[in-house]
């Protein structure tokens, strides 16, 4: 009876023991494998900042390549060094994290804070140079204003200048002697008016100097040009030349006069015919200080 007792106490001993361990070895089945969830958790969430890392270090290199061509906008040139080796940084990190070497929540953690920092730098770079973008923008904006006012003021100056010019060739006109009622006469050895070109011994040119008191005074050298109707110019010698418009030219005859700014009537001035004269249109011309003063046309008939 007692012997039964024992045996049965034994049983459920062990039975209690078996239980026991059977619950440790579950348990301790539950912890391997919650271990192993919470390791595949863990590599999972990992794996998704890396990924996201990643991108955003893909977007930040993008920027830097984006802002490569304002570099020459910076006067900086420990910035410009500065961001070309945070660009390498960048460049470098992003390659790590593509061949997925960053695998533990501490290297993604300094991935994360490192990225921020180069993210701040990107920001003080596009800050300079939109600032200097505006600045250039101001600068372009002044130097249209500065040439508009520089075009302005030479548009001005050319008006005052042709004003100054149309002022002075009116002082220049106005300082003309003026030949007025120029006249040329035939004559016959006779001083009789030759009705014939046979007759004509002397052509007799006259004319009146108009009062001008702008002109200037004194003694006054006037030449007189005659041209034949096929425009030749009558002249005596190749001697007999004046001085117009920086050459000089043949004159038929000249004389001097005495002009005191009042007008001078019935000057005269005479050509002795000593060649064949053709008939048709003559021309005479009247020249005084280097200028054309006045001009004539008389025909002659047969």
């Amino acid at each position: 009876m007692v012997l039964d007792e024992r045996l049965k106490n034994n049983k459920l001993f062990w039975g209690i023991i078996a239980a026991v361990i059977l619950l440790v070895v579950v348990i301790i089945l539950l912890l391997v494998q919650s271990s192993k969830q919470a390791k595949e958790i863990e590599r999972l969430e990992v794996e998704s900042e890396r990924m996201e890392l990643e991108h955003e270090y893909a977007d930040l290199a993008e920027q830097y390549a984006l802002y490569e061509g304002q570099k020459m906008v910076l006067k900086n040139d420990s910035l410009i060094e500065r961001l070309e080796a945070e660009q390498i940084k960048v460049q470098r990190l992003y390659e790590e994290l593509k061949s997925e070497k960053a695998t533990s929540a501490k290297r993604i953690a300094e991935l994360r804070a490192e990225l921020e920092t180069l993210r701040g730098i990107m920001r003080v770079y596009v800050a300079q140079i939109d600032s200097l973008n505006r600045e250039n923008k101001n600068l372009r904006a002044e130097n249209r204003k500065v040439r508009r006012e520089y075009e302005k003021v030479s548009e001005q100056a050319e008006v005052l200048l042709n004003q100054r010019d149309s002022l002075n060739e009116k002082v220049v006109i106005a300082s003309k002697l003026d030949a007025v009622n120029v006249k040329v006469v035939p004559l016959r050895k006779n001083g009789k008016v030759a009705k014939k070109i046979k007759q004509i011994t002397q052509l007799e040119i006259s004319f009146s100097i108009a009062k001008n008191v702008t002109a200037s005074t004194g003694e006054k050298s006037v030449y007189a040009r005659i041209r034949k109707p096929d425009g030749d110019v009558l002249y005596k010698s190749e001697s007999n030349v004046f001085p117009f418009e920086d050459s000089e030219i043949l004159y038929s005859c000249s004389k001097i006069i005495e002009f005191a700014g009042e007008e001078i009537n019935d000057v005269k001035m005479y050509w002795n015919v000593d060649e064949y004269l053709f008939p048709g249109e003559y021309e005479v011309e009247i020249f005084a200080d280097n200028y054309l003063i006045g001009k004539g046309v008389f025909s002659l008939a047969k």
